[in-house]
């Protein structure tokens, strides 16, 4: 296996974290669409497929054909969820290399972004590659609009952040939780809180008894894995009325989506005389392609010349929605890192060229078998 080229990764994932691309900009991803583009060799064809969410970028994909079987899909996205005025360059401290979206994902789309130009030079090896970088992975609320144009494909491999064993052998992602937002709109009545507190009926205060007992249906430990965690809620408009309306958003996670509905089913119609309705806001679909990697990952760790770890994780990600037609789908492939979504968010300049490394393993496994 050739060595990676860990300077050109670094590089070119500085200059995708220089851009700041909060979910939603336009500008942004078309500038990092061009960068994208410019990484990569004329002998690809570029397309912009249009996002799956309504008044973003039209998302960024490259193909490459090939002589030989098998199709691949090297999967990231180039939006975060860092705003313009809190964005943050990339700098070096130690071995951190901290920067806004370097975990999540610029990261990975540079190691992607290698591993094709790499593939890329064994044309016979592959029918087509695809890259493919969606810019609303952050905050889409609607279904993936990708799935069934590569529903033919043989591979996806997806580069959200990786990881280590406690024993120190490189993991990949073959489970993840399914993810689900519950939206809870209450209506009471509003009232004086000074001379008539007592006609008013709280929506504030009907959300926060109805967050706690959400929250107490929470059970990690449980065969569904599942977590129900209140994350936002908005009440109220003035400090001296009782708030008559508000909203409260849950974030669901579990192996199950089925979990996500039986949640919803307990919120009441009414509490303290507020009326409350649901809805779900998104369903990200569970992945477990557990199965049908495992001698994928047995081939892989032995060109690697070490163990790939089959792991599982309860963050969402675009390879959970391609993997119910993609049987061969490999997620955490980007570089190892941490602190994602927050301001000290890095990633582990000596794990670019170790995962790097790990996902051209597994890309070259992948092949092996579509050829043998």
């Amino acid at each position: 296996m050739s060595g990676a080229p860990a300077a050109r990764i670094r590089a070119e994932m500085e200059a995708l974290v220089a851009v700041s691309s909060p979910s939603g900009d336009v500008p942004s991803c078309e500038e990092l669409a061009v960068l994208c583009r410019e990484f990569l060799s004329t002998d690809w064809s570029f397309e912009r497929l249009p996002c799956s969410t309504v008044g973003c970028a039209d998302d960024f994909c490259a193909r490459l054909p090939g002589t030989g079987s098998g199709r691949v899909m090297l999967l990231g996205h180039l939006d975060t969820v860092i705003a313009h005025d809190a964005h943050q360059p990339l700098r070096e401290d130690g071995e951190r290399l901290y920067g806004s979206g370097t975990a999540d994902m610029k990261g990975g789309d540079a190691v992607a972004l290698a591993v094709a130009r790499e593939l890329a030079l064994e044309p016979s090896a592959f029918a087509e590659l695809a890259v493919l970088f969606v810019c609303d992975e952050e905050w889409r609320t609607v279904a993936l609009a990708h799935v069934e144009a590569f529903a033919h494909y043989d591979a996806c491999l997806c580069f959200e952040g990786g990881e280590q064993t406690p024993d120190g052998d490189d993991a990949v992602i073959v489970r993840r939780k399914g993810a689900g937002t519950l939206r809870v709109s209450a209506e009471g009545r509003s009232a004086h809180s000074g001379s008539a507190p007592h006609k008013g009926r709280s929506a504030l205060l009907a959300l926060a008894k109805l967050a706690q007992q959400l929250a107490a249906q929470s059970s990690p430990g449980g065969p569904e894995a599942l977590t129900v965690v209140p994350t936002v809620m908005h009440a109220g408009q003035a400090l001296n009325v009782v708030p008559g309306s508000g909203e409260l958003l849950v974030d669901m996670r579990a192996l199950d989506i089925g979990a996500f509905e039986r949640v919803r089913a307990t919120v009441p119609a009414e509490l303290d005389g507020v009326k409350l309705t649901t809805m779900m806001d998104r369903v990200w679909p569970a992945m477990d392609s557990t199965a049908q990697t495992a001698e994928l990952l047995t081939e892989a760790s032995r060109l690697y010349g070490r163990p790939i770890v089959a792991a599982s994780r309860g963050g969402a990600s675009d390879a959970s929605h391609f993997a119910p037609s993609i049987p061969l789908t490999v997620d955490g492939l980007g570089p190892r890192g941490g602190d994602a979504h927050n301001p000290g968010e890095f990633v582990l300049g000596a794990s670019l060229e170790g995962r790097y490394s790990v996902a051209l393993a597994i890309a070259r496994a992948a092949l092996r078998s579509f050829n043998a």
